[in-house]
């Protein structure tokens, strides 16, 4: 089920504000199941089986949680008083033994349901470069990757290592911690938000009229963005990847769109899934503020998922040793980091080259320093360097593996065949509804303010914006062919 559908809008949501709102003067734990039960119904939409796989990572992440609290795997001891954040002192065995017991589980799952076939592929791609090929698994079975798995995951794992550190108290109900897994306002797609900033909003949190009408407003924003532009633009840039040979022109027109398809899909989730949980009386994190303003690669991942940036940092970049061992050491880290972040999006090895692409830009910025080529440039053309680096780098986020990325790449330099049939795709993409929507999207990215700075004070010139443009949006998705959000496969 995607925000984006008739079921979610027409049915679903209607039905979980009438039931989360109907419990508006229950105790906080009678909302915090209404939702869990919600969020399993919305996960489980698609494929039920999965519904318990995800069960299975919520329960045992709990259970150990309570083990670290209790310093003891008989965790009864901790009887019904109340539980302690944990000192910033050193942990006992029992303690390491279980964030580690957390760590193993919950990679290992990722690491199966994800890369499986990507190590299975792999390993034929090797053996046939040696001429091995009687070693190959030909008929090896196919794994099936689970909706918005790599989300939850991190979102499980930030939480008991929060526990472990001191940063957060575990918590003692288990239908609470479920409701943190499990809301569907970020279930699926994120923004990936850590434990210790929802768990005091777990326990209180408050129902106002003004959270609901920005929750709305954002709503409705995020809801133009995707079927208003990042649809439209989507069409572009399937057409470009997808044919045979494409001109230079068209090249680039295509991957302009596809920088536009990516951005404007899931910051309009993202504004989707804070207007929801607004709706509900959660204050979730920003994800994205104007990205492809950046002036720089590195200012570019403060801006864009910043959710998946903060984690990798926190949970990945300076458990590494961050910056604190020598600057040899810290591009080596930039670099691994953002390598495993690339791994993290996708199990291919376009993804592994992005990240890389990516860590290096990086690494470089960080070595260079004020004296980086950036500085020299006035601010304008620092932009447009910064967003033909990201462009570039996307071309192989969207080719179908490094062969056709290469082949994309040759044709936006010029160096590529266009087959005579090509220019017909012009006919296409230059038609005055594809021009008037990318002309949209151009003015939104480099000109409008972000939804997060727009919806900070609604007026009724705003309303009269935002509602509007939430009908036509509901007007336009029931012409258009079903288009899933483009982070549901990560």
């Amino acid at each position: 089920m995607v925000f984006s559908s008739h079921i979610f809008i027409y049915y679903f949501l209607p039905a979980a504000l009438l039931l989360y709102y109907g419990l508006y003067r229950a105790p906080q734990r009678a909302r915090n199941l209404a939702l869990t039960i919600l969020g399993y119904i919305f996960y489980g939409w698609a494929n039920p089986k999965f519904i318990f796989l995800m069960f299975a990572t919520t329960f045992v992440d709990w259970l150990l949680s309570l083990v670290i609290v209790a310093d003891s795997w008989r965790v009864w001891r901790l009887g019904k008083g109340p539980v302690e954040t944990l000192d910033k002192g050193p942990r006992s065995r029992v303690q390491r033994q279980a964030v580690i017991a957390s760590v193993v589980s919950n990679l290992t799952m990722l690491g199966f349901f994800k890369y499986f076939n990507f190590g299975v592929e792999s390993y034929n791609d090797l053996m046939a470069l040696l001429g091995l090929g009687h070693l190959r698994w030909e008929r090896f079975f196919q794994v099936a990757l689970p909706l918005g798995i790599s989300f939850y995951t991190f979102q499980s794992l930030s939480y008991i290592i929060d526990v472990y550190r001191g940063d957060a108290r575990a918590m003692r109900n288990f239908v609470d911690f479920s409701c943190f897994v499990s809301m569907f306002p970020h279930l699926v797609a994120g923004p990936i938000l850590k434990f210790s900033y929802l768990a005091e909003q777990l326990e209180r949190r408050t129902l106002t009229a003004d959270k609901f009408a920005r929750g709305v407003a954002f709503f409705s924003l995020g809801m133009g963005k995707k079927i208003l532009l990042a649809n439209p633009c989507g069409k572009l840039a399937d057409l470009t990847f997808g044919a045979g040979s494409v001109g230079t022109l068209d090249a680039w027109y295509g991957a302009v769109a596809y920088a536009f398809q990516i951005y404007f899909d899931f910051s309009g989730y993202s504004d989707m899934a804070i207007g929801l949980g607004l709706m509900l009386g959660f204050a979730f994190a920003r994800n994205f503020d104007r990205p492809y303003l950046s002036e720089s690669v590195t200012e570019f991942w403060r801006r864009w998922h910043i959710s998946l940036s903060t984690w990798l940092r926190e949970y990945l970049y300076i458990p590494l040793g961050g910056n604190r061992k020598g600057k040899a050491r810290t591009y080596v880290n930039l670099f691994l980091t953002m390598l495993l972040g690339g791994l993290w999006h996708g199990a291919a090895w376009n993804y592994v080259l992005w990240g890389a692409l990516h860590g290096g830009m990086l690494a470089v910025e960080r070595a260079r320093g004020r004296n980086s080529a950036y500085h020299a440039l006035p601010r304008a053309m620092r932009i447009a360097f910064t967003f033909l680096v990201v462009l570039v780098s996307w071309i192989f986020f969207r080719a179908q593996d490094l062969h056709s990325a290469v082949a994309y790449l040759g044709s936006m330099a010029g160096l590529g065949h266009a087959q005579p049939g090509a220019d017909l795709l012009g006919g296409i993409l230059y038609q005055p509804y594809y021009l008037l929507s990318m002309g949209a999207a151009v003015i939104v990215v480099w000109v409008c303010r972000d939804t997060w700075e727009w919806t900070q004070r609604l007026t009724w010139r705003k309303a009269a914006i935002c509602l509007p443009m939430f009908w036509l949006s509901l007007a336009v998705l029931a012409t258009q062919e079903y288009n899933p959000f483009i982070y549901f496969i990560f």
